[in-house]
């Protein structure tokens, strides 16, 4: 799509009507303009061009097209990816193309969403192609002027020979650059010098959003493609008698087939089909050796106590300092599973043929979508074409490919092209969650209130390692135990942003709260005095930047001026995930009795900001998603089927509970790193342990909302 603001004329755009009485003007929208047909995905570039990389092309025109490869799951990068090329191209904004690219193992590299990688790993890659560009272009202008390319440089879309105060625009010489050799070094611009890299820069895909373009996946349409809606088991059954007799004979329907325990309703429509599915009559057993429904709570604590822990990391001596310790310190933290809740719930388009597969849609990763699928159908994957859309979110639901593998097995068995679709319910209870975990914490301090020992174990459910062992307070503390212990269920779990510290983070910086409270001393002087001890006596390996972390603390206690405030409750908390190092501090009042999240500052250092509008959205949203899931979410199961089916029983944030956020970025050169999720882990610890200033009240399990001091809050 353009990057330019006037829309297309028969979209839905705002239409100038001249008031019939009184004059004036009336605003309104044309609802029947001929882009609301089925959307055209990966379609050409608006304006033909000559390619330069596989990143950018340029036409005569002066259109400068520009890929973006990487899933967009709404953390901007369809957005940030073209700013960077763009940056080093010396390009005007203005006349940027942005598409997104199909999947294209030969052209590009980690075509992923997920993890907050995207930027770090592409940084460098993407700011050579237009640096590349760039050279190619003042190469080809110093050519037709027959003058040295030293003597020339680039301004917003044009080569520029001061000396002789000429210009060409990048169309001008497009097609004689795109001739010459492409050089294999080039010069990359300094930090100093940016000038679209750190600005504001709107999401291309707004106008389209705001306009209720066909973007998403589940707007996806091909002429003649069914529908398919499942019925899945429940977690630890599987399928005993299918009666399909009523629903095959619905209106619209054409099969339904069984496929790995699945019933799938095939039809023409969505709603025939979600007619049909209801209409089946199904009976489930229970699986061999399969426990559908563990007791958590009690599981958890046993394992605890008993279960064989694997050691993750071992400092000093653990058990010498706690035997010694002047007091000690425990705590236990527990978080429930937790379903993704993308707004888009999964769906996906496949069309298998006798030589190939065709998919479309809204995926976090595509290479493995289109490897599981040649795996399934026994074909070499370069048969299998992916071609992506925006994804209305994802959170790491959308790193799997069970959805993806559901429309392909459809699709096989009725030979012809489905789009399968989930209900919100299928979503709920059909997914992939949140791991639920334990966390038992211990702090031994000695006679003068230093920190000379600290346990933690985690139990989680098919977490693999809950925790984090390399993170902070790791090397500060010279006698440390970090272990954990593993339970195997048949619930399918799997990454939710932040993966681990989502809640480890929460336990983590309530605990050293506690800490810093039993040893009378200042939270934030407490983890600074830590951070210091690091820094001049570390112990074991050290994994983070201590500069980079006592930055943001410092500069979310001046910005939230620390402890200088009346009325209002402080609580801090500070993590480092995804490379990046974020310090909050959450304020509470009490009204009627009740605590409320009023503002959260928050500091990060993510290195390099590439656009400060979508920065600070992935921040302000982790915030909320942090909060929100803290202070209310939660999934529990009867017989392994979640008993909160949809959003009238999973209770989510609201907007009047979304309080205020402040954000600020540490300035610096260091190359970028992830951003998309660190903002999400210290959110709860910071509301925590305000709340515990407010009330004197420690919260220990999430969600916050089922603890005494939050109970009434509906």
């Amino acid at each position: 799509m353009t990057m330019q603001s006037i829309p297309n004329p028969s979209r839905r755009n705002f239409l100038k009507i001249a008031a019939a009485a009184g004059g004036g003007l009336l605003l309104g929208f044309n609802w029947s303009g001929s882009e609301a047909a089925p959307a055209v995905l990966n379609g050409p570039a608006a304006v033909p061009g000559v390619d330069f990389n596989s990143y950018l092309s340029i036409s005569p025109q002066g259109i400068i097209t520009i890929l973006s490869p990487n899933p967009e799951v709404g953390q901007g990068i369809k957005t940030a990816f073209p700013i960077i090329v763009a940056e080093e191209l010396d390009a005007d904004w203005k006349k940027v193309v942005v598409e997104q690219a199909p999947l294209d193992t030969k052209k590009f590299e980690r075509q992923v969403a997920g993890g907050s990688g995207s930027i770090p790993h592409s940084w460098k890659r993407l700011r050579e192609a237009g640096a590349t560009a760039r050279q190619m272009l003042i190469e080809a202008g110093a050519k037709r002027w027959s003058v040295p390319a030293a003597e020339c440089s680039t301004d917003k879309g044009f080569v520029v020979h001061a000396a002789s105060n000429r210009k060409l625009s990048y169309g001008d010489l497009a097609t004689d650059a795109s001739k010459l050799p492409v050089p294999a070094d080039v010069k990359l611009k300094e930090i100093k010098d940016f000038k679209l890299i750190g600005s504001t820069v709107r999401n291309v895909d707004n106008p389209g959003i705001l306009t209720g373009k066909n973007l998403f996946g589940i707007d996806f349409h091909r002429e003649g493609m069914l529908i398919a809606m499942l019925q899945r088991p429940a977690f630890g059954y599987k399928l005993k008698n299918l009666d399909a007799t009523a629903a095959k004979a619905m209106p619209g329907i054409v099969d339904v087939v069984t496929f790995n325990n699945n019933v799938a309703v095939v039809g023409k429509s969505t709603w025939q089909v979600k007619k049909a599915k209801d209409a089946l009559k199904i009976e489930w057993e229970k699986a061999d050796n399969l426990e559908s429904t563990p007791d958590h709570n009690r599981l958890f604590k046993e394992l605890l106590d008993t279960g064989t822990p694997t050691v993750r990391r071992k400092d000093g001596d653990v058990d010498a300092a706690f035997k010694n310790a002047a007091r000690v310190v425990k705590a236990e933290y527990q978080c429930p599973f937790l379903p993704h809740s993308p707004m888009e719930p999964m769906n996906f388009f496949a069309h298998v043929k006798a030589d190939g597969a065709e998919l479309v849609g809204p995926t976090q990763t595509p290479e493995l979508a289109r490897n599981e699928t040649a795996k399934l159908l026994g074909l070499p994957p370069e048969k299998v074409t992916v071609a992506l859309t925006r994804m209305g979110g994802g959170f790491g639901r959308r790193l799997k490919t069970d959805y993806v593998l559901e429309a392909v097995n459809v699709s096989k068995l009725v030979n012809a092209p489905v789009k399968l679709i989930w209900s919100r319910e299928d979503d709920m209870t059909g997914g992939s969650y949140r791991p639920a975990v334990r966390y038992r914490f211990e702090a031994a301090l000695d006679a003068q209130n230093n920190l000379i020992g600290y346990k933690l174990r985690g139990v989680g459910i098919n977490s693999g390692n809950p925790t984090r062992e390399d993170n902070f307070p790791s090397g500060a503390v010279d006698n440390l135990l970090i272990d954990s212990v593993e339970h195997k269920s048949p619930i399918t779990t799997g990454a939710w942003r932040a993966p681990i510290t989502n809640f480890l983070a929460f336990a983590e910086q309530a605990f050293i709260d506690e800490v810093a409270q039993a040893a009378g001393k200042d939270p934030v002087q407490f983890r600074l005095d830590l951070l210091e001890k690091a820094k001049k006596q570390p112990t074991g390996a050290i994994k983070y930047d201590i500069d980079r972390m006592i930055g943001v603390i410092k500069l979310a206690a001046e910005k939230s001026q620390w402890g200088k405030k009346k009325n209002v409750a402080q609580g801090f908390s500070v993590y480092f995930s995804h490379r990046s190092y974020v310090a909050q501090v959450g304020e509470v009042v009490m009204e009627k009795g009740k605590p409320r999240v009023a503002k959260v500052y928050s500091a990060a250092d993510c290195g390099v900001v590439v656009n400060q509008s979508g920065a600070r959205q992935q921040v302000m949203g982790c915030i909320v998603d942090g909060i929100g899931h803290a202070m209310y979410g939660q999934l529990t199961f009867k017989e392994g089927v979640p008993e909160q089916k949809n959003f009238n029983t999973y209770r989510m944030i609201r907007m009047n509970e979304i309080p205020e956020v402040e954000v600020h970025f540490v300035q610096n050169e260091i190359e970028p790193t992830g951003l998309g999720e660190p903002s999400l882990p210290p959110a709860g610890a910071a509301v925590a342990n305000a709340i515990f200033k407010a009330t004197g009240k420690r919260l220990y399990n999430q969600p916050f909302v089922q603890e005494d001091v939050l109970k009434g809050i509906s």
